[in-house]
């Protein structure tokens, strides 16, 4: 069936609620969940410069939770987990050219994993993300709901890059291109970071952070329909922003906040190098 015919049916489902035909809402999301996990559909697509989200991908997604039964997913040593019978763990295969290094690391149906991508343990993949070849997602990492991540990405021990599955219409975190994200980072709420991009250990971007250029003398912000974006090539560091007002200014208290301190060069460029000589 085609992408369309899919796409109407879930919208319909969504619309008039699984439990009216709870099997064709069953058959959609295992079709919906074909496609995402072989990376024919995303939940986010780039169309010019612009990240677009898909909101029937997240109905679809939303409609596996809503039709789906807890169900027992086989255990480890005499642990059992219970999960929606809709939302069965990712079976790969020595073929797919993903490598999954042993350690407790688990990826949900419905995500993509491309070729050349190693996770290291443990680390979780949720349902709707596209990571994309090449990537390196390491130890206690996140890749949460529908986050894009693009190629030869490192997202490095302890990062958590959130995923946005509601509201609908809103683009889920993005990382493009050979972005490198530093230990124990964090991206949430919808940001997006331009291809190139490295965020040093610890950086925290939100919707409600403002991130400081110091090289351009700019101040970028989450706008009403517009998301955090962090430029290309921007290497950013954690920082802090004096409190001016209130008690917080008399306690000399500071906010944290993101820096931009440089932009890459020959030498953020060679430390690039060498991540990849070492994967």
């Amino acid at each position: 069936m085609s992408g369309v015919d899919l796409r109407e049916r879930i919208e319909r489902l969504s619309a008039e609620g699984p439990e009216t035909s709870p099997d064709a809402a069953r058959l959609a999301v295992a079709e919906l969940f074909a496609e995402l996990s072989a990376g024919r559909v995303r939940a986010a697509e780039k169309e010019g410069d612009a990240w677009v989200a898909r909101p029937w991908v997240k109905r679809g997604i939303l409609l596996a939770f809503r039709v789906g039964a807890v169900a027992e997913a086989g255990g480890l040593a005499g642990f059992s987990f219970f999960d929606k019978d809709t939302l069965p763990l990712k079976r790969l295969a020595v073929g797919s050219g993903v490598r999954v290094v042993p350690g407790g690391t688990v990826a949900r149906e419905g995500c993509y994993l491309g070729p050349g991508v190693t996770i290291m343990p443990p680390a979780y993949v949720n349902v709707g993300a596209y990571v994309d070849a090449g990537t390196m997602i390491d130890s206690h990492a996140l890749v949460g709901s529908c986050a894009q991540v693009g190629k030869r990405v490192h997202v490095s021990a302890g990062a958590q890059i959130g995923g946005v599955l509601e509201p609908i219409g809103e683009v889920p975190v993005v990382l493009e291109d050979e972005v490198l994200v530093g230990g124990n980072c964090g991206v949430y709420e919808g940001a997006i970071v331009r291809e190139r991009a490295i965020l040093a250990a610890g950086v925290v971007l939100t919707a409600g952070t403002p991130v400081y250029d110091v090289v351009r003398g700019k101040v970028y912000r989450r706008e009403a329909e517009r998301p955090l974006e962090i430029p290309a090539g921007a290497v950013v560091v954690p920082g802090s922003r004096a409190m001016r007002e209130g008690q917080g200014a008399a306690w000399g208290l500071a906010l944290q906040t993101p820096v931009i301190v440089k932009y890459r060069d020959a030498k953020t460029d060679a430390s690039a190098e060498l991540e990849q000589a070492l994967r």
